[in-house]
């Protein structure tokens, strides 16, 4: 069994999402990660051949959650079915999700707000939904840059310069943006999200 040493912020897994682990070899983070990131490699290349287009769906969401981590964890692509220390109840996320891409069309199509601010809003609320058992901040961050480059027609984020799934400034100045949205404050989350 791996023993997780948890960035900050990150979502501690319960035991039955562990077992879930499909590569029995991996013993230490560090592999575990290369494994994640090799996966979310073959999503991109996907995302680039397919280019999604309606993406604001459940259905959507699952699908590039189970291209990102399908390889490594037998639950990806389905929704958490516990609640975490961070997230709504496992039981409101169809709901909540549902909520979001209603609103996210809404502002789309109204223009209520710039475009950059309305990807980084999706992003923070995808994080605070927290759908699924592990994944969350990087699925978000790619739903994000899709949301940019299918909508509007613009480069992806830069999310810093460091790899935000490990500790480091860059991922402590993310959590801290996230944690300023939650009390309402996005400036930092703006700022973050093109530095």
């Amino acid at each position: 069994m791996v023993e997780f040493d948890y960035p900050q912020g990150a979502t501690p897994l319960d035991r039955n999402e562990i077992e879930g682990l499909i590569p029995t070899h991996i013993t230490t983070c560090g592999e575990l990660d290369r494994w994640e990131q090799d996966n979310i490699n073959e999503a991109l290349a996907w995302i680039d051949s397919h280019k999604p287009k309606d993406i604001l769906t459940e259905a959507f969401m699952k699908r590039l959650h189970k291209r990102m981590f399908g390889n490594v964890w037998k639950w990806a692509g389905t929704f958490r079915r516990s609640d975490k220390n961070i997230g709504v109840s496992w039981r409101m996320i169809p709901n909540d999700l549902k909520q979001l891409c209603d609103d996210i069309k809404y502002i789309i199509e109204e223009k209520t707000m710039p475009e950059d601010e309305i990807a980084a809003r999706f992003h923070h609320r995808l994080v605070q939904i927290h759908l699924f058992p592990n994944g969350n901040g990087r699925h978000a961050r790619l739903m994000a840059d899709i949301l940019l480059e299918r909508f509007f027609e613009k480069p992806p984020f830069t999310w810093g310069r460091e790899n935000l799934a490990q500790s480091g400034d860059d991922r402590t100045q993310y959590i801290t943006s996230l944690q300023a949205a939650d009390r309402g404050d996005y400036e930092p989350l703006m700022r973050f999200v093109r530095s």
